[in-house]
């Protein structure tokens, strides 16, 4: 493998890019779905694959249009039927992002918890309802991380039948 060449370069850093995009996934703040898709696209565009290459990229974009358009509409759909508006996911993002500078590694996730949770007390005004409404944003939240994973090992898994066809 000649890594002088715009194919050999991108051999290895399509791998490394879907590898750090899949946990992405999972590691706040990093943008992994994209990651994961731009490894896969830089290796089918720049990688020299021919139609297999195109094949490969242009399936790998649709699988993350469908992620992205899954990762909100489930979840909402879910949130919407539990009665959680999106201003309190708003307002518990916003916690989220105040905690993640607070505290240092759990931040983020114990920022937006917490965040959601006093939104919903002071929205409704009973502590057993707002933290009921605080599990299900949260289950949300879990539903969607799960989703976006699965977009990402799909993605993967195009690159990776488009690695051993190509």
């Amino acid at each position: 493998m000649n890594v002088t060449d715009s194919g050999g370069l991108v051999s290895i850093i399509a791998p490394i890019c879907v590898v750090v995009g899949i946990i992405g996934v999972l590691v706040p703040m990093i943008p992994g779905l994209l990651l994961c898709w731009a490894g896969v696209a830089a290796w089918a565009v720049f990688g020299g694959h021919g139609a297999t290459g195109w094949a490969v990229g242009i399936a790998a974009t649709v699988v993350l249009a469908l992620g992205f358009v899954a990762k909100y509409l489930v979840p909402g759909r879910n949130l919407k039927r539990a009665g959680v508006s999106n201003l309190t996911l708003f307002l518990g993002g916003v916690g989220g992002i105040i905690g993640f500078f607070v505290i240092p590694v759990v931040g983020l996730v114990v920022g937006f918890i917490l965040g959601i949770y006093l939104v919903e007390l002071a929205r409704q005004s009973n502590a057993a309802s707002a933290w009921q409404s605080t599990k299900h944003a949260l289950k949300a939240a879990g539903l969607s991380m799960l989703i976006e994973l699965a977009t990402a090992f799909i993605i993967a898994g195009i690159w990776i039948a488009g690695v051993w066809l190509g």
